[in-house]
């Protein structure tokens, strides 16, 4: 299986990661554009008001997208239904973060399918 020969062998996050999910969510430019923005979120989103431990909010990733409310929602949906982020929810407010592990694990494995190694 190709992920044991990628060194991952935690169960948890063998059930978790999907390559074909996560190659459908970092297919559209927006998704993989949050997911940089996530990587370094002092840079992008400094004024938000909460504080970035938790993550960023889905208001200050709606704003910076300049698109509706629900369309970033399904954005971000598609990011966490992959894995690639996490949510967590403070009352009403959903903050994102990078999920690093899946990301490596899908960096991985594309880097491994486009060696020709077989899967």
């Amino acid at each position: 299986m190709v992920l044991d020969r990628l060194g991952i062998d935690d169960e948890e996050k063998v059930e978790k990661y999907d390559f074909d999910t996560s190659i459908r969510a970092i297919a559209h430019p927006l998704r993989r554009q949050i997911l940089m923005w996530l990587k370094t979120p002092q840079l992008y989103f400094p004024e938000q008001e909460y504080g970035q431990e938790l993550g960023v909010c889905a208001g200050q990733i709606t704003g910076r997208c300049s698109l509706s409310k629900s369309t970033v929602s399904a954005h971000l949906n598609a990011l966490k239904t992959a894995g690639l982020v996490s949510l967590h929810k403070a009352g009403t407010v959903h903050f994102y973060k990078r999920n690093e592990d899946a990301i490596q694990c899908l960096g991985a494995h594309l880097k491994s399918l486009l060696k020709g190694d077989p899967c």
